[in-house]
C-alpha cells in the first residue's frame, strides 16, 4: 500500500513573501484558499491579465498586481511560488526558476513539479487540521473537509483556550506537564 509521506506544517504567510504566477480561474481558486486560511498573506501576482474576480479579491486584501509576462526577476525576495497559468512550458520554467533559487514551489495540477500541496483546510477557531491526499485527489480532501467541518462542534475554541490556561498553571518537566494533559484530555475521545 502506497503511504502519505509528506510532513505537514502550518506557515505564518503573513511573514513570507508568496508569489501567484497567473491569472485566471486556477490563480483565483489558489489565491482564495490562502486568503481564507490566512487572510493577511503577504502575495503577488504577475499575469498578462486578471480575472475581474481576482482583481476584486486582490483589491479587497490590498495585494499587488503585475500586468506582465512572467520572468524570473518576479523571484526576487519570494519564498513561495505558485504557478496557475494554462502553458505547461511557462510553469515548469517557473519550476526550474525556483529550483535554482531554493523556492518552495507549487505548479497547480502537476504534482511532480510540486514542492507541496495546497490542501484541504478545516478551521474552528484557534484549531486547524490540514487533509492531504497526497496530490492525488483533491474531491476527497474536499469531502474529508466538509466532513470535519460538520463534526467538531464550534465551541471547540473554548476547551483550547481553557487547557492552555490550564497548561500555564501545571508544575514540573515538560513530560510531567504532557502526561498531565493527556491523562486530563484523554475522555474527549470517549
Amino acid at each position: 500500500m502506497e503511504k502519505n509521506e509528506l510532513y505537514p506544517i502550518f506557515l505564518k504567510t503573513q511573514q513570507l513573501e508568496t508569489l501567484i504566477v497567473g491569472g485566471g480561474f486556477v490563480a483565483l481558486e489558489k489565491l482564495s484558499f490562502l486568503l481564507k486560511s490566512s487572510p493577511k498573506s503577504k502575495v503577488t501576482l504577475v499575469s498578462p491579465f486578471f480575472r475581474e474576480e481576482t482583481i476584486e479579491l486582490a483589491n479587497k486584501f490590498d495585494l499587488k498586481m503585475i500586468v506582465d509576462q512572467y520572468h524570473n526577476s518576479y523571484l526576487e525576495n519570494k519564498h513561495i511560488v505558485i504557478a496557475t497559468t494554462d502553458n505547461i512550458d511557462v510553469n515548469i520554467q517557473v519550476y526550474k526558476d525556483c529550483k535554482q533559487q531554493n523556492i518552495l514551489v507549487n505548479v497547480a495540477d502537476n504534482p511532480p513539479y510540486c514542492d507541496f500541496y495546497m490542501g484541504g483546510i478545516v478551521t474552528k477557531g484557534n484549531v486547524k487540521i490540514a487533509i492531504s491526499t497526497n496530490g492525488k485527489s483533491p474531491t476527497t480532501a474536499k469531502r474529508l473537509r466538509q466532513f470535519f467541518e460538520e463534526v467538531i462542534p464550534e465551541n471547540i475554541d473554548d476547551l483550547v483556550k481553557n487547557l492552555s490556561e490550564y497548561r500555564k498553571t501545571l508544575k514540573g518537566n515538560f513530560e510531567e506537564k504532557v502526561e498531565t494533559l493527556n491523562e486530563f484530555t484523554k475522555g474527549l475521545l470517549k
